[in-house]
């Protein structure tokens, strides 16, 4: 009876290493480790949406500063703030929407990309590597999740994340590229604390 026992042990142990791929967790942990050691983190990104018959839906240009688990992003006129606890989403015209930030578990924000934490929320698999770039690809623990995997490209050199593929639950796709990232920014705590009076009189708050 020892045998069988053995070879469910054996099994489970390869489905453990096909889920949490280990090769991929040692460059993921480098990315993860380097934001957490940073102070301040400023990233340009570029964010391109297609469909799924791959008819491109509309490119943005994208400002993110970093700090622990603060954010602030800068599309447009539209802004999100985090402080932490908080999200603030201002549309750009006169609505801000306040939501917390268990609330957005659901979806997949280029802070979330970024912040390199992803032992928790996925399991993962190195697709193919070359000596200054790995291509790995993740799926969400929660089958909840507004998206079904996500393709990273990690700059193994810098161990920073290059750019990210995000196919959603309708097969639609955005492209998320990385144009230049500075883990040594200063940023002043205030940054990332609500201000109501930088705002137009005439915005309203939605809880």
């Amino acid at each position: 009876m020892r045998i069988p026992f053995i070879l469910l042990a054996f099994f489970a142990c390869l489905s453990t290493f096909a889920q949490k791929d280990p090769s991929a967790k040692a460059i993921l942990d480098q990315i993860g480790a380097k934001v957490k050691d940073s102070k301040g983190i400023l990233v340009s990104i570029q964010m391109v949406s297609k469909n799924s018959q791959g008819k491109a839906m509309g490119t943005k240009q994208i400002n993110l500063k970093m700090k622990a688990d603060k954010y602030y992003l800068k599309q447009g006129l539209m802004e999100i703030l985090c402080d932490g606890a908080i999200i603030y989403n201002f549309d750009g015209v006169n609505t801000i929407s306040k939501s917390s930030v268990a609330e957005s578990d659901q979806t997949l924000s280029p802070q979330k990309l970024l912040a390199g934490n992803y032992d928790k929320e996925f399991n993962y698999r190195l697709l193919g590597q070359t000596s200054s770039n790995a291509t790995i690809e993740l799926i969400p623990l929660d089958k909840r999740k507004s998206f079904q995997k996500v393709t990273l490209v990690v700059d193994k050199i810098k161990s920073a994340l290059s750019s990210a593929s995000i196919l959603d639950k309708s097969n639609n796709s955005t492209l998320v590229k990385v144009l230049s990232i500075n883990y040594k920014a200063v940023l002043a705590d205030n940054l990332f604390l609500f201000n109501r009076a930088k705002y137009p009189k005439n915005v309203e708050i939605f809880d």
